[in-house]
């Protein structure tokens, strides 16, 4: 792979610069990694060490580039470089599906925990899962790689949304016992009802009105269908749970992610279907963002 060479001085001075022209210094950097190939900690060790050569796996040209049309347009750098680390692994990113968040990783935890109660208890090595809403298919990849002996599906409405999960699904969890679906929610899932032991979703939650006043690099770059909740942004999450006392097993899991401020609505919602075990977690920052109940195993 062709390299750019320079020195630690002038790298950190042509850094400057252009954060003199606006943007953030950590997406700098999350952009020199991503594309320059220049860790968090090979940075730190440029400014002990001013007088180092660098190596970067990108021109200083094709990065200026990328970071004058992410401050001038607000175009994600996620979506100029096509990528994003998720967990584990590196995810394709495209306008197609919402860019993968860090806290969205704790429900792939969280459904595990359920699963293993214990440390001492293993995983079962059998079962459904689903991910609804799946987008890039960033909760799919981690069940799979997760749950190897499980069947999967992944739902999606939007046929553009699919194909970048097939991808992803392709290449970071080759296996063939997943299987997508385009529909809305439950709906595609209709023979499996019943049979499903763990969803996990992270669906849309944001109230409309609120859409508009997001931040131009969410607003203008991100599907609405994968950001608004309707008018109280609670539009999926009730057609999430008003479907789950039929679709999940008998003791089968829920597990969503919500807006900061809907942790008491989404923990009604859950109760008044009849779901028992509820839960509501925080996020990295403390805030009540995911809610967690199963199916009863007997009515």
């Amino acid at each position: 792979m062709p390299t750019t060479r320079c020195s630690a001085q002038d790298l950190l001075a042509w850094r400057q610069s252009l954060l003199m022209q606006g943007g953030r210094a950590v997406d700098f950097d999350w952009l020199l990694m991503m594309r320059g190939d220049l860790g968090w900690a090979a940075l730190q060790k440029l400014r002990i060490l001013p007088e180092s050569t660098v190596h970067l796996a990108a021109s200083l040209h094709d990065l200026e580039l990328l970071w004058h049309r992410h401050v001038t347009e607000h175009v994600p750098l996620q979506h100029l470089v096509g990528r994003c680390p998720w967990r584990d692994v590196e995810l394709q990113v495209s306008p197609a599906a919402l860019i993968p968040r860090q806290e969205t990783e704790l429900l792939i935890d969280l459904a595990l925990q359920c699963l293993k109660p214990s440390e001492s208890e293993a995983l079962p090595q059998a079962g459904v899962w689903a991910d609804l809403g799946t987008g890039s298919g960033a909760i799919a990849v981690a069940l799979a790689r997760s749950l190897p002996g499980w069947e999967g599906h992944a739902v999606d409405l939007s046929a553009e949304a699919l194909e970048l999960a097939r991808a992803n699904l392709r290449s970071l969890a080759p296996s063939p016992c997943w299987t997508l679906h385009q529909g809305s929610w439950w709906e595609p899932l209709e023979p499996w009802w019943g049979t499903v032991h763990l969803v996990v979703s992270n669906p849309p939650y944001i109230p409309r009105v609120q859409v508009q006043g997001l931040e131009p690099v969410v607003r203008d770059h991100e599907p609405h269908l994968a950001l608004s909740g309707g008018d109280d942004g609670l539009d999926c999450c009730r057609a999430l749970i008003s479907g789950a006392p039929r679709a999940l097993a008998p003791g089968g899991w829920l597990l969503l992610e919500h807006h900061h401020d809907q942790s008491e609505a989404v923990l009604v919602l859950l109760r008044d279907a009849g779901l028992e075990s509820l839960q509501a977690r925080p996020d990295l920052q403390g805030v009540m963002r995911f809610a967690l109940a199963r199916r009863p195993l007997r009515r």
